[in-house]
């Protein structure tokens, strides 16, 4: 057990601090020599895809590919630890859920399906027969298809999301809650609108010839580590990174890269950040917006001096829409409004305008600091009206960058994991597999946790993740889970969604990234796609966990036979026996998979055509459009502190170092100096005098939600910390409950977990024996 403390980390990310992690993750999970082996095939041409994040790979000119954070992803599945059923079922359900998150996935791989046991409270080994058996009579049974929920972690292949949302749509339902609805969606809405598609518009080789990078609300050092290597690069060229963030971060500061002997030895680093604004939390569409102004100020200047223009003109005339009204209320914008609502001075966002246009190009980089808040969309919106100003869209160095996390969520959206597919793309399915495809909208995750509540009697599947923990308004999604008939888990280990079940439970234990997949035509590799849009394939090294653990293909596949039976046209196990017929049937349905199995068979694979970045704009004017905002003042934080004698704070839920979305590796966030600890709380040092508190104190959070409803996270430790005053952060899931499941962005029902409005009161132990 690490000792508990609090200690400033002025080292740089990476290097040796990250050397001494990784070993210190594969000798935990007893696989000394067998996790450096499989390390060495992490995002290879002839390898495995990490199943950590969505970054990109390189050209692979090194042996070493992978990340800090990645490497505890590829011990943590490689583990020598096996939870077998008899492991499992040597506790009750009521015994396993005293236990910690890290201690339940800490218990090992799965090895067998395992079906819960009311008599006893424990869950039971179960053939997979009598799993799939199971399953399809529930979902016959069932008054309705669309009381059927399928919900899709971003860990999934393409191979297997395709065959899932298959089934699913064959069932006669599109109730696709995914993890899309809790990160990126108002990314993708946004761009949408914007300029015509949901993705980035940029690839690696324009981080190595851009002007500058701006980053809004992303911490790349914990969360994207990779990413580390390419600001490094830039910045050693003299490309200007602007960080927006409200907490100082170590990875945006400056990075040892373990891959230079030079900065190793010497104990040198290279600085990432050129400028660090550390604005309020929820200021970034403010921010923009100031840049923008200024720009906009600045160019009316030199016309008024006939000097030459400072934005494109002929870009915007040619390739935009709505400019003039997007002007207009930029320039009717207060500068007083805009530096109260980014927490900025003018001088600063000045400072950063003028870097904009200082640069000939400029890549917009942004993460779920952005996304996790009521005006989300806007705020997205706001920066792609910041790169339309210079035609920063469509050429060489240049474009919106959302980083997305898990290392396959934007391809299972690709695939057709949506609760709202598009008409054109259901008829193609519909065309090629000989169906009617339904037409109504599915669930996302906030309407599907509604309706399990409202209504008794679903059927929840879960292909990977951890629903119950992932999701906003904990104890009310716990009920809604617990109303449900029949929950279902497809998993590599357990977690505590397996013990959130319905009065029916199955656990699905399926093949991991890093192993063999071996169907009737042999070995089987599967593609994945990025955060840039690069399709590529992934073949596991290691031998499977246990002999009865099946690929999620084959669980997808054997699930629609059971349950679809005669229904079905699908060859089911045909197509199963070989992924390129898989792969095939991909190319039939998205004309961009055209030749997929040769052209994803290149070492590197291929990049999915993005038409933005074309400059052909399939958007409802046929142009990209601007987008007029007014910055927010009438937030829920805004009526909280309106309504509240005592000090509201914004809190923002995030990771620590030593977690991957609900994974928790262990229990350090050494970069921000955190150790032993997982129930802290970062805030101002002048907050905590205003308060009357000290560091280290406890403290209990109590949000201020309007529908009325208490919810409180008690017992905190606070942490001074370099963070703008009035605002808090701590880490998730811990502080999951304190969002209300009402709570999300306009127009994408993202939950807000980056702006929850609370309060703070000292933690007062229960009296013994109450």
């Amino acid at each position: 057990m690490t000792k508990k403390t609090v200690k400033l980390y002025q080292r740089p990310a990476g290097g040796w601090g990250g050397l001494k992690s990784v070993a210190q993750h594969i000798f935990e999970q007893g696989i000394p020599a067998k996790g450096a082996r499989t390390l060495l095939s992490a995002n290879q041409p002839d390898g495995f895809d990490c199943p950590g994040c969505a970054w990109p790979d390189q050209d692979h000119t090194s042996t070493f590919e992978f990340c800090e954070n990645g490497a505890k992803a590829v011990a943590a599945e490689s583990t020598a630890r096996r939870a077998t059923p008899a492991l499992i079922s040597a506790q009750t359900l009521a015994q396993l859920t005293l236990r910690s998150d890290q201690e339940l996935e800490g218990m090992g791989r799965l090895t067998q399906p395992m079906q819960y046991d009311a008599a006893s409270d424990s869950y039971q080994a179960v053939s997979w027969d009598a799993a799939f058996t199971l399953i399809a009579s529930r979902l016959n049974a069932l008054a309705s298809p669309n009381d059927a929920i399928f919900y899709t972690s971003g860990r999934t292949s393409n191979e297997a999301a395709f065959l899932y949302q298959l089934f699913v749509r064959e069932f006669g339902t599109n109730n696709f809650p995914d993890c899309s609805n809790m990160c990126h969606e108002p990314s993708g809405f946004g761009m949408r609108e914007a300029i015509g598609v949901g993705k980035g518009t940029v690839q690696l080789a324009d981080f190595h010839v851009t002007d500058a990078i701006f980053i809004f609300g992303q911490n790349p050092g914990t969360n994207h580590p990779r990413m580390l290597g390419e600001l490094r690069s830039a910045s050693k060229r003299g490309a200007a990174i602007v960080s927006f963030n409200p907490l100082r971060e170590r990875g945006l500061e400056k990075f040892q890269n373990p891959q230079s002997p030079i900065e190793m030895l010497s104990g040198g680093s290279t600085p990432i950040s050129s400028d660090y604004f550390q604005l309020k939390i929820g200021g970034d569409l403010a921010a923009v917006k100031g840049m923008i102004k200024y720009v906009l100020e600045a160019d009316r200047q030199a016309q008024a001096e006939s000097k030459p223009r400072l934005i494109d003109l002929d870009f915007i005339a040619s390739h935009t829409a709505n400019f003039e009204a997007f002007m207009l209320d930029v320039m009717q914008e207060s500068w007083a409004v805009i530096e109260t609502e980014s927490g900025l001075n003018r001088a600063q966002l000045e400072r950063a305008g003028q870097i904009y246009l200082n640069a000939k190009s400029v890549i917009a980089c942004w993460g779920m600091g952005i996304t996790q808040h009521k005006h989300s969309v806007a705020t997205i919106q706001m920066i792609l009206n910041l790169l339309l100003l210079r035609g920063n869209i469509g050429r060489p160095g240049a474009g919106p960058c959302p980083v997305r996390g898990h290392s396959n969520v934007q391809g299972d959206r690709t695939m057709g994991i949506y609760e709202k597919p598009r008409p054109a793309f259901l008829d193609k399915l519909g065309a090629v597999f000989d169906f009617s495809p339904p037409r109504e909208p599915g669930y996302d995750t906030i309407a599907a946790i509604e309706a399990m509540l409202a209504h008794s009697d679903k059927v929840f599947f879960a292909m990977g993740g951890n629903f119950a923990t992932a999701t906003p308004d904990t104890d009310v999604t716990h009920r809604a889970l617990r109303n449900c008939a029949l929950t279902v888990h497809v998993a590599t280990k357990f977690n505590r969604s397996h013990l959130v079940h319905g009065r029916e439970a199955l656990i699905l234990p399926c093949l991991g990234r890093t192993e063999i997949d071996v169907q009737e035509s042999g070995p089987q590799a599967v593609s994945v796609e990025d955060s840039m849009s690069m399709v590529h394939l992934s073949s596991g090294i290691n031998a499977p966990a246990s002999v009865d653990l099946l690929s999620e293909p084959a669980i997808v596949a054997r699930l629609a036979l059971a349950t679809l039976q005669q229904r079905s046209k699908t060859p089911w196990m045909w197509l199963l026996a070989d992924y390129d017929r898989i792969r095939d049937k991909i190319a039939a349905v998205f004309e961009d998979f055209a030749d997929f199995n040769q052209r994803v068979k290149v070492p590197g694979g291929f990049h999915l055509r993005n038409r933005a970045a074309e400059r052909v704009w399939e958007t409802s004017t046929k142009k990209a459009n601007f987008s007029a905002h007014p910055v927010p003042v009438d937030l829920p934080i805004h009526r909280a502190r309106l309504s509240q004698r005592e000090a509201v704070f914004n809190l923002a839920t995030m990771r620590s170092h030593d977690q991957y979305n609900t994974t928790i590796y262990g229990m350090n966030d050494r970069y921000r100096g955190v150790f032993g600890e997982r129930r802290v709380l970062f805030i101002n040092e002048q907050d905590i005098a205003q308060l009357g508190m000290q560091a280290g104190d406890w403290v209990d959070l109590r949000s201020l939600c309007e529908d009325g409803v208490e919810r409180m996270a008690k017992r905190f430790m606070l942490v001074a910390y370099n963070i703008p005053r009035a605002c808090l952060a701590a880490y998730y899931p811990e502080t999951n409950n304190l969002v209300p499941l009402s709570s999300f962005a306009d127009f994408a029902r993202t939950p807000t977990s980056k702006s929850i409005p609370v309060v703070i009161t000292p933690h007062t132990a229960p009296r013994a024996g109450v």
